[in-house]
């Protein structure tokens, strides 16, 4: 059922937070909502350096997504996936998801799945945070990985480091070579 037992518009103090955000073009009435929304989100949450990219299709979202999270402290990623009659739907899905989740345990940056997989366009709507929606995906979806990469900061970590405290610097500054701190 949507909106079941799902949060309330929350806030975290995320400030100081880099946020990258990638978007697909598919559905693009919906995609831009969501987009709004996080980026409603990442303000009212303190995010000031906030990175936005489109890509073709909800397929392409993982390797942007990497490219994103090896500059900023979080990232999130958003598309509509609609099921039709044959597998690509599922075929997308996976790729998708499992890309998403195999960026943020390689790199060590939360990495949001702000990716609708629905059965219909209808769905997707009470999904995408629009007036009468019953769920905001662009606001839920940000505000979360917006707490994971504040959690880290607190263990001492940016995200690359063998927390906590890495390598005697305060605050758990980025240690590796060649990569702007993303905090």
């Amino acid at each position: 059922m949507v909106g079941c037992g799902i949060p309330q518009d929350t806030t975290v103090d995320a400030t100081g937070v880099s946020l990258g955000i990638v978007a697909a073009r598919w559905h693009a009435d919906l995609v831009d909502q969501m987009v709004e929304r996080a980026l409603l989100a990442a303000k009212s949450c303190g995010v000031t350096e906030t990175i936005v990219l489109r890509v073709a299709g909800s397929v392409e979202l993982p390797v942007v997504a990497q490219a994103l999270a090896r500059q900023c402290a979080a990232v999130v990623a958003f598309g509509v996936v609609v099921r039709g009659a044959t597998a690509h739907f599922d075929y997308v899905c996976r790729s998708v998801t499992d890309g998403l989740t195999r960026v943020s345990l390689d790199e060590a940056t939360p990495v949001g799945h702000g990716v609708l997989t629905v059965e219909t366009l209808g769905q997707a709507s009470d999904r995408a945070g629009l007036p009468d929606s019953a769920e905001d995906k662009g606001w839920s979806a940000t505000v979360a990985v917006l707490e994971s990469a504040v959690a880290l900061r607190g263990l001492g970590c940016d995200g690359r480091c063998d927390c906590p405290g890495d390598r005697g610097l305060a605050g758990g500054g980025n240690v590796t070579a060649g990569r702007r701190g993303r905090w």
